[in-house]
């Protein structure tokens, strides 16, 4: 079909719209990436808007020095794998069945399910069950509470719905296939796009969780790497980090905004390393699950 003048008008300016919201986007990552790079005293005056000025490694450098840091980052990729794999399981577990036509009662289960969206028992009485249940300053009080997220459910049940022919699953049946045998060996290789969107939606939030962790956790070899974080940037810790005397009060101010910047590239970088994997993925899955056809 050929475009008129106007389409081509409202094509050219749709794209100068979306080039102006990507600046919008990029120019923040960008600009804090540059300044971890970039002496801080540079920054500092204002010298570095885009690119790194006198490179130097000074934020990193302090940040790991911390070894509490390091223990962070070990317990975070810990409750991020293990709680990621925890909700693939439980959220496959309760929303292959609800997808099932056979399954008496679905309906009802479904409405029970979204019922908890909207109406739960509150930090206090969630807090009570943790502490009841011995969960409490333990590895699994940071994955258990969270193992299932009700929309997630129901998105990988519309998948299951409208993108799972049931004819295919009729003739497993009728070839002796049992229902666990049917969701292992035909469903879940065929539901790649969904389950890579949950690993993302899974994987984020347990990596930048740290309100969890605040709640439930007393040890410190237990925090996450983003409860840490939060002291340096919340509570001031980066002055324990600095050695004022190895430089004037001013000169470990500045290399307190290099923590800054540099523990915020050091909290995302896993994440944005992640997302240009599973991004053809992510795209597929929602829009799949979500159009029935």
């Amino acid at each position: 079909m050929l475009e008129t003048r106007s389409d081509k008008w409202l094509t050219g300016v749709i794209a100068v719209l979306l080039a102006f919201v990507s600046l919008l986007v990029l120019y923040p990552l960008v600009y804090v990436f540059s300044a971890s790079l970039s002496n801080p005293a540079a920054v500092f005056q204002g010298q570095m808007w885009l690119w790194p000025v006198d490179l130097t490694l000074t934020g990193y450098k302090r940040l790991f020095q911390n070894s509490e840091i390091l223990i962070g980052y070990r317990n975070t990729l810990l409750y991020t794998v293990a709680g990621t794999a925890i909700n693939l399981v439980m959220t496959i577990a309760a929303a292959y069945p609800l997808s099932r036509r056979d399954f008496y009662g679905r309906n009802f289960f479904t409405m029970m399910i979204v019922f908890t969206m909207f109406f739960s028992g509150g930090m206090i009485p969630t807090y009570l069950l943790v502490k009841n249940l011995g969960l409490l300053n333990t590895f699994w009080a940071m994955v258990l509470p969270s193992a299932l997220s009700v929309w997630n459910i129901l998105i990988m049940r519309t998948f299951f719905q409208n993108s799972i022919p049931h004819e295919i699953e009729e003739a497993a049946s009728m070839d002796g296939s049992s229902n666990l045998q049917t969701l292992w060996r035909i469903v879940l290789p065929l539901s790649v796009p969904i389950l890579a969107v949950m690993v993302l939606f899974y994987s984020v939030g347990h990596w930048n969780s740290y309100f969890s962790a605040l709640v439930y956790l007393s040890d410190r070899d237990k925090y996450p790497l983003q409860l840490i974080l939060r002291e340096i940037l919340l509570q001031g810790e980066m002055q324990e980090m600095v050695d004022v005397r190895e430089g004037t009060l001013s000169n470990s101010l500045l290399d307190a905004e290099a923590i800054k910047y540099a523990s915020v590239i050091v909290a995302n970088l896993p994440m944005l390393i992640l997302y240009p994997f599973l991004q053809k993925y992510f795209v597929k899955g929602v829009m799949i699950g979500a159009i029935k056809g």
